[in-house]
């Protein structure tokens, strides 16, 4: 299905490009988020139209995750968990745990855009996990894990 991008997406392109993709990934995905529409001669005509306004809005939400990344640069998310005398965590701490801390402490972000690249934490100590605010934006985050004793 030949779709223009009204956003940019990663491995795919940049607002504006005409990409083809496959049948369920435009509809199931793209589409209903609102970062694509089918590239019908209408679609391509309205969007010239519209190209300014678009472009506007990605360099604010650009500009926002910037000013987000810089906040959260300087954060360090402290985590309890219980552990043996050895350092291991009963249990380990997943992308779904440090983003409820990040928003106690007052960052709006979902799991998904905390990426660990090699899985969940199972040990006491200090680790770095990256945090995608944007296409464009990845800042690391100290994540610093503390044992309590059962």
């Amino acid at each position: 299905m030949q779709i223009i991008l009204l956003d940019k997406v990663v491995n795919l392109g940049a607002l504006g490009d005409v990409v083809k993709v496959k049948d369920g990934y435009a509809r199931n995905f793209l589409i209903p988020q609102g970062r694509a529409r089918r590239a019908t001669q209408n679609a391509i005509a309205e969007f010239e139209t519209r190209r300014a306004e678009l472009e506007k809005a990605a360099a604010a939400k650009h500009a926002e995750a910037v000013g987000l990344g810089e906040r959260l640069a300087n954060v360090t998310v402290k985590l309890s968990q219980k552990a043996g005398v050895d350092g291991r965590l009963f249990g380990s701490v997943t992308n779904h745990d440090v983003a409820e801390e990040l928003s106690k402490l007052g960052f709006k972000l979902v799991k998904s855009q905390v990426r660990m690249p090699n899985g969940p934490l199972k040990l006491v100590g200090d680790y770095t996990v990256a945090v995608a605010l944007h296409t464009d934006v990845t800042v690391d985050l100290n994540v610093s894990v503390l044992g309590e004793t059962a």
